[in-house]
């Protein structure tokens, strides 16, 4: 328990040192050595900065997390012996976890020993696990990837050079009408004798882009709606049956511990200062885990939204009254008695981690939204926004009621009215539960819940919600009510004519208001819509070399089957008529899916950041050309090229005005 609090408020220190910059005083490196003609050492080495250590392989029992080294693949090899760690190990005592523990300073090298036939065809994926600190804090543990050669290779077979094999191009796939599915005119259309030169479709055109002007506010403007996406989450996680009655209980706590009002007020401020820091540490440690990059790539993961979609149908049919959703008893308990046997800062931490445990079973759910929602930013401080504006809203109570504790009296008390709100979170739950079941099946090609499905299915659940809110369905936990409240009349209205809003859906109507949750409209089986538009290609190449060949100039719209604000843009924008107008006839639409979970035929590895990345996928095509030729990884992005692939002015990201779409489109 004492380790764990360490690092937990190790977390806090560096949240509060300032959430702006993911450290990382480590970097990684693999190298293989020959020894013989059928030998040789894997090197594993790892520079720190100055000031940072690295624990040792072996850590006595309720300490720090120790390194640890294994081999997840070795392919043409076999181990000799064991691990080995050549550097000097210093052995001290540590304060921070009041024993005595060795790590590494400077530079940490480990060596495996291996036997072979062929040394060109040795593939190893060494997987490290660490934990790294300083005098003052310690990092959240990370898990770090390290490749040597390549997979799959024959021994005795030439393989390319290690440079080679860092470069892209060279392993891009020969340009084929069958490389992925296009429209059918798009594939006529493309003479096979043209000659595109792939390797200059993909040099790095960022310094020509800056060149341009960078849309300077972008980024912000991101990060200001994640921030208000997190503190209207915050406001309606306050409503609900597991928070609102914490209220009056945590702050007449505070107020009976400290007979003095200035310091129960103090004390109360604290206490929702500590629930921010507890939320915004967990958005940090998320990103600091899975990088703005990954992050996204999980929000598409079949397995994380499946899971996501069977946590919130679980969640949505306990408030539905059918069961009851909670954490074990013992664990609020003894954190409650730790607050009761503690004073000070920690007891007030302790009664916020309370608060956090009460509440998960209402909260998680909007907090895993959240977070999956904000993957598409491309900001390493999107979870740590998302998260801050989320807390912000959540203590706000707290601390407003400390200060005017006569206002508690007049707070409405917890009974019916919470029935209620947990009956309409489980309708919301049913009707965000499809969402990600959506992504998972376009992210995957399933194809099993289609526009018109999706549609049909958020119809009858908001119809039902409105008939609720009138006082026509009761369920098991609902008191009994003679008349309809006036509210409740009002949101059944709104409820209601919602659901007739969404009926031309199933015709192809746009349906603006849920764009950023329906899936695309191409997915529609019965569409009496025309305007509206279609990408020619969603490959790059075959793209470009349909533009050469048509003298054409290309949009490249980096997108995602996750990315709500793409949907947003598709159905606010493109749908314009002169936009519509002018991307189906003026230019080569070509829509890269950066989430597409479909395995490319011949996978290859590049060099990025010093670190080497499998691209297996797809979608991890279209994401590396987005970082390694433009200096992005946000959704949606556009830019607008030539036929040689050159830039010819400044990319464009979110933006729901058609107008200024239109403006951005004339600077061809």
């Amino acid at each position: 328990m004492r380790t764990k609090l360490i690092i937990l408020l190790a977390v806090f220190t560096f949240a509060v040192q300032g959430f702006a910059q993911i450290l990382e005083p480590v970097t990684w490196s693999v190298e293989q050595k020959s020894t013989s003609k059928t030998t040789a050492d894997i090197i594993i080495r790892a520079k720190l900065n100055k000031g940072w250590h690295l624990y040792g392989l072996n850590i006595p029992e309720d300490g720090p997390l120790p390194t640890k080294i294994t081999f997840d693949k070795l392919e043409n090899a076999k181990k000799v012996g064991s691990l080995q760690a050549k550097s000097k190990l210093v052995e001290s005592y540590d304060p921070n976890f009041d024993m005595t523990l060795n790590w590494y300073e400077g530079e940490a090298i480990f060596v495996q020993k291996i036997s072979f036939t062929d040394p060109a065809a040795v593939y190893a994926n060494v997987v490290v696990n660490y934990m790294t600190c300083n005098d003052q804090s310690c990092l959240p543990p990370v898990e770090e990837e390290l490749s040597l050669g390549k997979p799959g290779v024959k021994p005795a077979e030439a393989v390319t050079t290690q440079a080679e094999s860092q470069e892209t191009a060279p392993a891009l796939p020969v340009l084929n009408a069958n490389t992925v599915a296009l429209s059918d005119t798009a594939a006529l259309a493309i003479q096979p004798a043209t000659n595109v030169d792939i390797t200059k479709l993909w040099t790095p055109v960022i310094e020509e882009l800056r060149a341009f002007g960078e849309e300077k506010n972008a980024a912000n403007r991101t990060l200001i709606w994640v921030f208000i996406m997190g503190f209207l989450g915050g406001l309606i996680a306050l409503f609900t049956p597991c928070v609102w009655p914490i209220i009056p209980m945590t702050v007449s706590f505070f107020l009976k511990r400290n007979k003095d009002k200035k310091k129960g007020r103090r004390d109360a401020v604290t206490y929702g200062l500590a629930i921010i820091v507890i939320y915004v540490s967990l958005g940090l440690l998320i990103t600091a885990i899975f990088g703005a990059s990954a992050l996204n790539s999980l929000a598409t993961n079949a397995v994380f939204n499946l899971l996501f979609f069977a946590l919130l149908v679980v969640f949505a049919i306990s408030f539905f009254g059918v069961f009851e959703i909670t954490l074990p008893a013992s664990w609020a308990n003894k954190m409650d008695a730790k607050a009761d046997a503690t004073s000070g800062l920690v007891s007030i931490l302790f009664m916020a981690f309370t608060l956090v445990l009460v509440s998960f079973s209402c909260t998680g759910p909007i907090i895993g939204t959240l977070l999956v929602e904000v993957s598409t930013s491309g900001s390493y401080l999107g979870p740590a926004v998302g998260m801050l504006g989320f807390a912000i809203a959540l203590a706000l109570p707290f601390s407003f009621f400390a200060f005017f504790p006569s206002l508690l009296q007049s707070m409405p008390k917890s009974g019916g009215w919470l029935n209620k709100v947990k009956v309409v979170l489980a309708f919301l739950e049913l009707a965000l539960a499809l969402k990600f079941f959506s992504v998972a099946d376009l992210a995957y090609g399933w194809g099993l819940l289609d526009r018109e499905t999706f549609v049909a299915l958020w119809i009858v659940i908001f119809a039902l919600l409105g008939f609720y809110l009138i006082g026509k369905i009761r369920f098991v936990h609902d008191s009994e009510t003679k008349h309809t409240s006036v509210s409740g009349l009002f949101m059944g209205i709104v409820s209601l004519a919602f659901a007739v809003y969404m009926v031309p859906g199933l015709w192809g109507a746009p349906l603006k208001a849920i764009s950023a949750f329906a899936p695309p409209l191409y997915t529609q089986d019965f569409n009496l819509y025309e305007n509206e538009v279609h990408p020619k290609f969603k490959d790059y190449e075959l793209g470009m070399q349909y533009a050469a060949q048509h003298g054409k100039p290309v949009i490249v719209d980096f997108t995602g089957y996750g990315c709500v604000n793409c949907r947003k843009m598709e159905a606010s924008v493109w749908t314009d008529p002169r936009v519509a107008d002018i991307l189906n006839n003026d230019f080569v639409l070509i829509s890269l899916y950066v989430d597409d979970k479909r395995e490319l035929t011949n996978p290859y590895t590049v060099e990025e950041s010093g670190k080497t990345r499998r691209i297996k996928t797809i979608g991890d095509k279209w994401s590396y050309l987005q970082r390694y030729k433009f200096g992005a990884n946000a959704q949606p992005f556009y830019v607008m090229l030539d036929a040689k692939g050159k830039p010819m002015t400044k990319f464009l990201e979110f933006q729901e005005d058609p107008a200024d779409f239109l403006k951005w489109l004339d600077k061809k």
